[in-house]
């Protein structure tokens, strides 16, 4: 005989753990029992000596779908002489923690039966299983049971009970179980919360879709915003009332084939999209073959699509038979509206008709978006992605990194893992940063942190800097500045699992540098706790500081003025049209050096570039000149032929400097001349990736590493990473690139936490 005393960490609760150790143990014919802790699972068992072994094997090899398993520990204990084996109720222990699951896509189980005629959840939109459903957007303390959800108010009926009850059954103990007959409910208001009289709330919310109306939906983890997304007129008529002139709008589809009428769809994007975190995947649109609306993603040759996730959605997107808008529920840079009264108050003015529910929402939870080139990339991590943790190499303090000031997350790491937040969105506005102070305060409750110090980004004006100088200052917590491209390389090296040192490639929009300038085009050799700036970009005027961002042609008149001469003609350019009152202005602010911060940003190159061909002269979304530049560069992608323009490197104050005087030339004689734009645009594509090729060879030359992280915004430009990495393996280099966190700010906070753990470790 033999008896093992089992705890097993990782996410194994809530995905099916605890019934899968209840058929195994039968089948292995051993006895004792397994329960939840707040920390991990915990499972005695006795039996003869290769029944017990074998059920150890079994519990790694034959764990359920879901189940991440971190490790399994296995002691000796002495035989009780258990007679059969049962699940124990939860165990609480103070100060310990578990990983809690992402929400989980509809399983194929559960799709099947909400279209069965003679099911008893047939058009439930809120069935679920231990294999899918609602877990992290309803918790909000651990042990994860039901008393712990938002599902509490719901008692089941005996039918439910009675599969919550039974360990062979795959609803046993599924949190949020439910039915029609027990279980939260729909219905459907117009903008005013007014009743709308319907025999079947779904149905009817379909013939509205189809009527070209535009609906709230309650979904997740918030709201989202639908309607035709083949209509140009409601499309545009969503555009104009979120405020969204032109960023691109997420679409949903019933099924790939569909996705297919209207995309190019690849094994591994198949893959993804049919995952259970169904992320929004970026595909190549057809556009000729497509009768998705142009004003969807107007100039872009990407769309945003993703399948059905939820019963709900299912259900909907069979009823209506269209490919759906399905954006986020908030005016833009708001975070996502969750609850009914606050999305009647909030989204009043945008939707038409609300299709709400009585299911509360305790976390807010967008959804993730990601990309495929060699493998999936993570553009934004949340819905199915967060909170499950990055693994660290190493035993971390606990630590609060309170992220960035656009796109934020904030993380805690604990032990081995780093807790990034799902995306917390801009911290622009006071609604924001209350997210993001209540979405802290959830993660320090579910995971049993209390920070022993808190990182932030050295820009004093970020929201989140200044809310970690705050509860730092009121708290005497140990506090740490990170600068943020450094942070930036850490999290890609984090990301990959490496320590350093590497060369660090940072292109972004804005990071405030250690000299009190405006960095974002930076080479750095990078270790974990430390960093040398090794080269950069040529320092530019941000003609105006932030309403340079926002026109690209001042960015434009900066690198001209400031590179050419401010005599330079502008003729044969599209900047001539600006007016002659407005270049005069403008010229005499880049004399005078008025609100003319110095940038080396990457970022404002490639808006540069956009506003000198006329591609885009101002913007109304993040980064939108860069990538309607990218985009125009389609149709020569393929041409050999095209050769990067001329750049000089030079040697200043021990850094190497790129100039760009004749890059920008270069470009404003090819647009006199009349090259086409999508040629300029490759032309200039290509120039970038061989700054980066150039600069990586001499810095490798000096210090004899061979590894390069990518990482900031600019590198979510598919064609820029594509030909970067294209040339640095091969020179031989190893390139790292991200993968579980996203290139963009959204990963900042990752590389922030390291960082911190490496300064106070000394």
């Amino acid at each position: 005989m033999k008896a093992v005393r089992i705890k097993v960490n990782g996410v194994v609760q809530g995905v099916g753990f605890r019934p899968f150790v209840y058929r195994i143990a039968h089948e292995h014919g051993v006895t004792g029992w397994v329960r939840n802790t707040s920390g991990n699972v915990e499972i005695e068992v006795e039996g003869k000596k290769r029944a017990v072994d074998s059920f150890v094997a079994a519990l790694r090899s034959e764990a359920p779908p879901l189940a991440r398993i971190d490790h399994i520990d296995v002691a000796s204990c002495p035989p009780q002489g258990y007679t059969g084996f049962e699940i124990r109720e939860s165990l609480s222990a103070a100060g310990e923690y578990q990983l809690v699951s992402p929400d989980i896509a509809t399983c194929s189980d559960c799709r099947r039966e909400i279209f069965e005629a003679k099911d008893r959840r047939r058009r439930y939109p809120f069935t679920n299983c231990t294999n899918c459903g609602p877990r992290f957007t309803i918790i909000d303390d651990i042990p994860y049971d039901r008393a712990n959800t938002t599902m509490r108010k719901f008692r089941m009926c005996k039918l439910c009970q009675r599969e919550y009850d039974d360990p062979l059954n795959r609803r046993f103990h599924a949190q949020p179980n439910a039915c029609q007959v027990c279980g939260p409910r729909l219905s459907l208001v117009d903008n005013k919360g007014n009743p709308v009289a319907c025999d079947d709330s779904l149905a009817a919310s379909a013939q509205l879709l189809h009527d070209g109306k535009i609906l709230a939906i309650r979904g997740l983890g918030g709201f989202q915003l639908a309607c035709d997304a083949t209509d140009v007129k409601v499309v545009k008529l969503l555009r104009k009332r979120k405020r969204r002139p032109s960023k691109p709008f997420a679409l949903m589809f019933t099924s790939i084939e569909e996705i297919e009428k209207h995309c190019l769809v690849s094994k591994k994007e198949k893959e993804l999209l049919r995952s259970p975190e169904a992320p929004i995947v970026l595909l190549k649109w057809k556009h000729k073959e497509s009768n998705v609306a142009p004003a969807v993603a107007d100039r872009l040759n990407y769309l945003g699509a993703m399948l059905p996730y939820t019963p709900l959605h299912h259900l909907l997107m069979s009823d209506a038979g269209i490919p759906l808008v399905m954006t986020s529920g908030n005016f833009s840079e708001e975070p996502i509206a969750k609850d009914n009264d606050e999305a009647l108050r909030r989204l009043g003015g945008i939707a038409d008709y609300f299709l709400l529910h009585d299911r509360d929402i305790y976390a807010r939870y967008d959804d993730s978006v990601c990309i495929v080139e060699r493998e999936p990339q993570t553009v934004r991590r949340a819905r199915g992605y967060a909170p499950y943790p990055i693994k660290l190499g190493f035993d971390s303090m606990q630590i609060l990194a309170c992220g960035a000031e656009l796109k934020n997350t904030f993380c805690l790491t604990k032990g081995r893992h780093a807790f990034i937040s799902q995306h917390i969105g801009d911290m622009e506005n006071a609604e924001t940063l209350e997210h993001y102070e209540n979405t802290v305060e959830l993660y320090k409750q579910l995971f049993r942190i209390e920070p022993e110090a808190i990182t932030y980004d050295m820009h004093p004006e970020y929201l989140a800097t200044k809310y970690a100088h705050r509860v730092g200052e009121s708290s005497d917590l140990r506090m740490v500045p990170v600068q943020h491209h450094h942070a930036h390389i850490v999290s890609c090296m984090a990301d990959n699992a490496v320590a350093g040192p590497v060369i660090g490639v940072a292109f972004d929009g804005t990071g405030y540098g250690a000299d009190g300038a405006i960095w974002g085009g930076e080479f750095l050799v990078a270790e974990l706790g430390r960093f040398d700036r090794v080269g950069h970009l040529e320092y530019i005027p941000l003609l105006g500081g932030e309403a340079a961002i926002k026109k690209p042609y001042r960015m434009a008149l900066g690198y001209i003025w400031s590179l050419l001469g401010e005599d330079t003609p502008l003729d044969g350019l599209p900047l001539n049209k600006l007016g002659s009152s407005e270049l005069g202005l403008l010229k005499q602010q880049l004399k005078r050096g008025l609100n003319c911060p110095s940038t080396s940003s990457a970022g404002r190159l490639f808006d540069a570039a956009s506003a000198i061909t006329g591609v885009c002269t101002e913007i109304s979304y993040e980064a939108q000149a860069a990538i309607e530049l990218e985009m125009v560069a389609e149709g020569e992608r393929r041409s050999r032929s095209v050769k990067p323009y001329p750049f000089d490197i030079a040697e200043q104050d021990g850094l190497r400097v790129v100039k760009l005087e004749k890059l920008i030339a270069a470009i404003a004689k090819d647009v006199r001349g009349g090259v086409p734009t999508s040629r300029i645009s490759l032309k200039f594509h290509r120039t970038m990736a061989q700054m980066v090729r150039e600069i990586c060879l001499s810095i490798s030359k000096d210090t004899g590493i061979k590894v390069v992280a990518l990482s900031g915004g600019v590198f979510q430009n598919r064609l820029l990473m594509r030909l970067v990495v294209e040339s640095l393996e091969t020179d031989g280099f190893k390139v790292l690139t991200h993968r579980d966190v996203p290139c963009n700010d959204g990963g900042i906070s990752l590389g922030q936490a390291v960082i911190a753990n490496f300064v106070l470790s000394g």
